[in-house]
């Protein structure tokens, strides 16, 4: 008897139709959807290193709200399905801050990576764990997920040079006090994309300024039984976590980061073709071959 499916979402459709164009000219680094529109960050608007207790109550609060959220309104409806949590151990291997990637295809994984280090032992230094995030999320992402972007213990990016020192200058800081990072070297969000993008340097340089390791997550996904409310397979995901990729002494900030940056994609690399079983290739490879 042939499978009932049900009417696929005209709007995913059409983000998926995005993604194959935007792959096939090699353009990896911008959204599918449509960024909120972006007000701009100015000096001393963010409190980066929440010196400031209203900060530090307000982030507090937050967390304990996205948790509940998470508990209530994902696990336990089956709205976010993890299979497993591969090398939750890797996080204890850290003994200083790091930078921690993690492949971008949902709003959902930052909540992923969250499980991730909660399944580690390491858990118990009580280390804080910050993302980067892009400046029109922090100012201008409306409803629950836009609260959560203003207040938990997150490190808006800014189109102002000022604040952008600020940033860098807070999230040097961060790490060097033994603190957690995501960052999405990616540097954007394509719905349910299986294939690692290519990367950019900014995470990497962040660890090789500070002198701390990189801990590559990447996120597999399979189709389950069921369909979500757009009428796609639901996604079950296991979530794969690396030993850290450190920076090497006697090498600049500039040579580690791209030292770094080429082993990250390498273990994402090899970990897409092991767990799908087929070589990793882009369609805009295929548009090189047609014009050779």
């Amino acid at each position: 008897m042939a499978e009932n499916k049900p009417v696929q979402s005209p709007e995913r459709l059409a983000l998926i139709k995005k993604a194959e164009e935007l792959e096939r000219q090699g353009i990896f680094d911008k959204d599918v959807n449509d960024d909120p529109p972006s007000k701009v960050i100015l000096p001393g608007t963010v409190d980066y290193t929440q010196k400031k207790l209203k900060t530090r109550i307000a982030a507090r609060f937050a967390f304990n709200k996205a948790r509940q959220f998470l508990n209530k309104n994902l696990i336990k409806t089956g709205a976010l399905k993890v299979k497993a949590i591969l090398g939750a151990e890797k996080f204890d291997a850290l003994n200083s801050g790091a930078v921690i990637t993690c492949n971008h295809f949902s709003p959902l994984d930052s909540f992923m990576t969250q499980l991730a280090y909660e399944a580690a032992k390491e858990t118990k230094k009580k280390r804080k764990f910050f993302r980067v995030i892009r400046e029109g999320n922090y100012t201008s992402f409306p409803g629950f997920y836009g609260y959560l972007m203003r207040n938990c213990n997150t490190l808006p990016l800014s189109s102002n040079p000022e604040t952008m020192r600020e940033f860098m200058e807070a999230v040097d800081e961060i790490l060097k006090r033994g603190d957690l990072v995501l960052v999405y070297p990616e540097q954007s969000l394509w719905p349910n994309y299986r294939k690692p993008k290519p990367l950019k340097r900014g995470a990497f340089s962040f660890a090789a300024k500070a002198g701390v390791p990189i801990l590559p997550i990447f996120i597999t996904m399979e189709d389950g039984e069921n369909y979500d409310s757009e009428g796609f397979k639901e996604q079950i995901y296991t979530i794969h976590i690396f030993d850290p990729i450190y920076p090497e002494e006697g090498k600049s900030p500039a040579q580690n980061a791209a030292l770094m940056m080429q082993k990250n994609y390498e273990l994402w690399k090899g970990c897409y073709e092991k767990t799908y079983g087929i070589p990793l290739t882009y369609l805009c490879d295929e548009n090189k071959k047609d014009v050779e």
